[in-house]
């Protein structure tokens, strides 16, 4: 049975038991442990508006906390906003006039562009953390820059600076002599005079006072100006930053960080996580957190996609995590991420392809599992419902919520405009139990809501209708099809059927009047819709009830 287990275990519990195993089997992690906790981090750079990509990252953080706190572990996902990054590039989105004068001034120090918020960088953090509930991410949130400011990264600064040769000889061996930290101190001032802390070039470290000399220069970057300050300050107290493949390293042993991970892109070979592993490892003496170790950086997770194009916060363009919702429900992308493997691409297109149905429905027949209402065999029921668990937000209902799909949900709502009327449609048809609740109906309407969307903006052309008030005066149909809607209306006008009961129905009026079944569905959208296919006719001559009924008369 324990293989068996294993061989269903969800992506999140895998990573749980190794990040456990690894604390166990070392002592010095596992005495982290019992001191903080088992922390889980991750950090962003509030540079502009940010992507549905970057809320992968936040969606498996949060999913390993929650696997290692379900095997009762003390486990907490802290996200940090790197807001202590210089803005090095003016978002197209933004007045270049306004904030080019801001280029190298950290993103706390930098106007917020809407009122209400106390920066830049607080602003574009906000606008995806203030939406965190409604995705179910449980996270505490942190400022890079208040954290230097506390002093936090004050032991870890003086370590790194004490052992500059170690750290130039990292960068020389990985990049070559010529690169910029293989011969300069690894810190950059923030210029008392002008704010910035891309400008700055450290020359000096005097270890007894703990001070290092600067200079605001023209030439340390390209892209922004100094203003020929200079003079001895202390690196401490946000007086100046780490660059970041070496600020990434010296965070994890100031918070003590056990896991996290990123993007691919920063795992590939000599990369960011390569330079923060070996700074970690040889200087400052912390084991890398999972799911790197040692030199080894492990892998990071797999793009998010939106129609083959890779997020990007720099260039604003693509979707934005604030406005993901505009293209499925919270719900929907979190349980997306939650089921797909972190080492598996995700390419989500919504537009003009059945993606957004494809996602409703997994969603539905895992929930349909959870609830013991469908049975896949002992593995596949194991591992829905553990995706259920880590992918639903709030509490789960004891009870089933009521279930319609999208593409019913779509067609209703192209027939009807007022949910009520549908819900009472759904009962009297029974897709629903007619002892629905407020909590179900409020289900209902939250799918029904999306629908409208989904057709009005995504949906492809057959699953869009338009209900005729008339018959259509170029309809061309035989008698034996007219024969057949004149069988169908006389027995909708008798009985009152089911949707299966309807669809046996189909099949004895065509052999009945021996006419081919497709070419009597023919006729039927014919006179509805006024085109030769639509949705699933059982279904659909349900819900139109009394105007199927209308209609077919006329004929």
């Amino acid at each position: 049975m324990g293989k068996k287990e294993l061989n269903v275990k969800h992506w999140a519990d895998q990573i749980a038991d190794e990040v456990i195993e690894r604390v166990e089997n070392d002592p010095r992690l596992k005495k982290l442990v019992e001191k903080t906790g088992y922390f889980v981090y991750d950090e962003k750079t509030p540079s502009g508006i940010i992507h549905i990509g970057s809320g992968r990252g936040w969606i498996i953080h949060d999913a390993i906390a929650k696997a290692l706190r379900n095997k009762g572990k003390n486990a907490k996902f802290v996200l940090s906003s790197d807001d202590h990054d210089p803005l090095d590039k003016v978002p197209s989105y933004l007045d270049k006039e306004i904030y080019e004068k801001y280029m190298g001034v950290p993103f706390k120090d930098i106007p917020s562009p809407v009122e209400g918020y106390s920066s830049f960088g607080d602003y574009y953090f906000k606008q995806c953390t203030d939406l965190f509930d409604q995705f179910g991410i449980e996270a505490e949130l942190e400022s890079t820059g208040e954290e230097y400011e506390k002093g936090v990264f004050n032991v870890a600064i003086k370590k790194i600076l004490n052992n500059t040769d170690k750290v130039q000889k990292v960068y020389a061996k990985l990049y070559g002599d010529d690169t910029a930290f293989a011969n300069r101190l690894p810190f950059n001032v923030r210029c008392p005079n002008c704010g910035k802390v891309a400008t700055t070039a450290t020359l000096e470290w005097d270890s007894k006072k703990e001070e290092v000399y600067y200079e605001c220069k023209n030439d340390v970057v390209k892209w922004a100006n100094g203003c020929g300050n200079k003079g001895w300050i202390s690196p401490y107290d946000r007086n100046g930053k780490l660059p970041w493949k070496i600020e990434w390293a010296v965070k994890w042993p100031s918070k003590n960080v056990i896991v996290e991970t990123a993007g691919k892109d920063h795992f590939t070979k000599n990369g960011s996580r390569t330079v923060a592993c070996r700074i970690s490892t040889e200087i400052l003496d912390y084991p890398s957190p999972y799911p790197s170790k040692g030199y080894y950086t492990g892998p990071g997770y797999e793009f998010f996609t939106v129609g083959g194009k890779k997020m990007s916060t720099s260039k604003g363009t693509g979707v934005s995590f604030y406005n993901s919702m505009d293209y499925a429900p919270a719900k929907m992308l979190r349980f997306l991420l939650i089921r797909t493997r972190p080492n598996a691409v995700i390419d989500f297109q919504p537009y003009n392809t059945n993606d957004l149905i494809l996602l409703y429905e997994r969603y539905d027949k895992t929930e349909r599992i959870y609830y013991g209402v469908d049975d896949e065999g002992e593995k596949e029921n194991i591992r829905s419902k553990r995706i259920y668990e880590l992918s639903h937000i709030g509490k789960i209902s004891e009870k089933m919520p009521p279930q319609v799909s999208l593409t019913h949900a779509g067609n209703l709502v192209q027939i009807f405009d007022d949910d009520d009327e549908i819900i009472q449609k759904l009962i009297d048809s029974g897709n629903v139990s007619n002892d629905v609740d407020l909590e179900g109906k409020k289900y209902i309407k939250e799918r029904l809501s999306f629908a409208r969307k989904w057709i009005s903006e995504f949906a492809q052309e057959q699953y869009k209708f338009s209900l005729q008030n008339e018959i259509s005066e170029n309809i061309d149909l035989n008698e034996k099809q007219k024969e057949a809607i004149r069988a169908l209306t006389k027995t909708l006008q008798e009985k009152k059927l089911n949707e299966k009961e309807l669809h046996q129905e189909f099949y004895d009026i065509s052999k009945n009047i021996n006419i081919e079944t497709r070419e009597f569905f023919t006729a039927c959208y014919k006179v509805l819709l006024n085109k030769e296919k639509g949705p699933k006719l059982a279904p659909f001559i349900i819900a139109l009830g009394k105007k199927a009924i209308d209609l077919f008369e006329k004929l």
